[in-house]
């Protein structure tokens, strides 16, 4: 996995998105206009965790390369070096899948 040139700020992380599945569980091919939003990815980057009012950094609970899964609907879509990247919050992660 290539490093990124994004410096996610707070408890931010950047999320490469696992592609949706091209064919369903029986056999039927998707078309693109039919295919879920991606809801997993991978972590490239994280954060310095958020400040809390004690002065401290609050520490965060992925790391880079765990892979996760987040909210429908969640963080800002963006292309990076060639490369489609979600920027969300840490609070927008539901689950770490765990190998």
């Amino acid at each position: 996995m290539k490093d990124i040139k994004l410096r996610p700020l707070d408890d931010r992380i950047v999320v490469e998105p696992v592609e949706a599945e091209e064919m369903t569980a029986g056999g039927i091919v998707l078309p693109d206009t039919a295919k879920e939003k991606p809801q997993r990815g991978t972590v490239l980057a994280v954060g310095p965790g958020k400040l809390l009012d004690s002065g401290q950094r609050g520490e965060l609970s992925v790391a880079v390369g765990d892979e996760v899964i987040y909210g429908k609907y969640s963080g800002s879509d963006f292309e990076v070096e060639g490369r489609e990247v979600k920027i969300l919050r840490e609070t927008d992660v539901l689950a770490k899948v765990v190998k």
